[in-house]
């Protein structure tokens, strides 16, 4: 018994296992349809993060700059983490989609 990938969801299963204990994909047969509706998944997962990402970052620079003047205090030091935290959010997903893209399906 060894422990292969499985070709849907790409964690570890037996060898010997009939069908992968986390998507319930089956080892043997054609598993193409499978494949391509978790990669459809993992974008959309992928796209809705960036979507929270650069919501956080605007809403850091609403609070910053709401009653027209620049932000004091504790609102600076919260505005201050939404834009940051928004920031390298969307930045990293973004990455990561370009990764996920560059996956054959």
């Amino acid at each position: 018994m060894a422990l292969i990938e499985c070709p849907v969801c790409r964690k570890r299963m037996s060898s010997k296992a009939k069908s992968c204990p986390n998507c319930e994909a089956k080892a043997s047969g054609d598993n193409s349809s499978q494949v391509r509706i978790n990669h459809i998944q993992q974008s959309s997962s992928l796209i809705n993060q960036s979507f929270v990402a650069m919501t956080l970052f605007i809403a850091g620079v609403v609070l910053w700059m709401w009653g027209g003047e620049p932000a004091e205090g504790m609102r600076a030091y919260i505005s201050g983490v939404c834009v940051v935290f928004g920031f390298v959010g969307y930045l990293v997903t973004r990455v990561r989609i370009v990764l996920h893209k560059r996956k054959s399906v």
